[in-house]
C-alpha cells in the first residue's frame, strides 16, 4: 500500500495530458538548478541544526563552556536550532518527494529515518524527564549522568544520521545488483523496477499492488 502510494505520488500526481507530460515529482527532479539549490539548502541547514545541537551536547558532557549555565547555552542556540530544523525538514521532504520510490528502496535512507526517530525520542526524553531537574545542576561544570547519557545518545544518533545520509549518494546497494538476501529483503527490492538479484544470480521481481 505504501509503495503504491509513492508510485502514484512520483508518476501521477499533477501529471498533465500528453506523452511528454510530467508529474510534479518528475518536474521537481528534472529542474536542475532548483534541485541543486534545494539539496544545498538541506545540507547547510542540517549543518546548522547538528552544529547547534552539538554545542549543547558538549556543554552537557562538561567538555566545553563549563562556566556557562546550560540554560544560557540552550537559550542562545535554540532559535538557530529550531530554524535549522524547520528548513531542514521542509527541504528534506521536498527531496524525498522528487524521487520517493528510490528512497523507499534505499537501505541507507531507511536506516537514516530510524536514527532520526531515535534522536527525536532522545530529545523528548531529555526535555520531559532529564530537564525537569535542571535547576539543580544548571551551573554545574559537569551535569549528572542522565544528562551526559542523553548528550552521548544525541551525538551518536545525529552523527549516524549524517553518515547514512551521505551514503545515499552511493549505489553499491542499489536494487537490481547482486546483493545479500537480507539487503534485498530490507530494501524490498523484489517490488522495485529492477527486482531483487541474489549473490548467486537469481532474480526475483514482484509487481507492486
Amino acid at each position: 500500500m505504501i509503495l503504491a502510494f509513492l508510485i502514484w505520488l512520483q508518476e501521477s500526481l499533477g501529471k498533465g495530458k500528453g506523452d511528454d507530460a510530467q508529474s510534479w515529482s518528475q518536474a521537481l527532479l528534472g529542474s536542475l538548478n532548483f534541485w541543486n539549490l534545494l539539496e544545498g539548502t538541506h545540507l547547510l541547514t542540517l549543518m546548522l541544526f547538528a552544529g547547534t545541537i552539538m554545542v549543547v551536547d558538549f556543554r552537557l558532557l562538561g567538555i566545553a563552556f563549563k562556566k556557562t549555565p546550560v540554560s544560557v547555552i540552550s537559550t542562545k542556540v535554540l532559535p538557530l536550532t529550531v530554524g535549522g530544523f524547520l528548513i531542514m525538514i521542509v527541504t528534506g521532504l521536498a527531496l524525498f518527494y522528487a524521487k520517493p520510490v528510490f528512497y523507499y528502496h534505499n537501505l541507507w535512507f531507511r536506516l537514516k529515518v530510524i536514527f532520526i526517530l531515535l534522536a527525536m525520542i532522545n530529545i523528548m526524553v531529555f526535555h520531559f524527564r532529564v530537564q525537569n531537574s535542571q535547576g539543580a545542576w544548571d551551573n554545574a561544570p559537569k551535569p549528572p549522568t542522565s544528562a551526559r547519557v542523553s548528550a552521548v545518545v544525541s551525538l551518536l544518533a545525529w552523527t549516524t544520521v549524517i553518515f547514512f545520509g551521505r551514503l545515499i549518494a552511493y549505489n553499491f546497494v542499489e536494487c537490481g545488483k547482486p546483493l545479500p538476501d537480507w539487503v534485498n529483503a530490507v530494501q524490498e527490492c523484489s517490488t522495485s523496477e529492477h527486482g531483487a538479484q541474489s549473490l548467486d544470480g537469481k532474480i526475483t521481481l514482484v509487481k507492486p499492488k
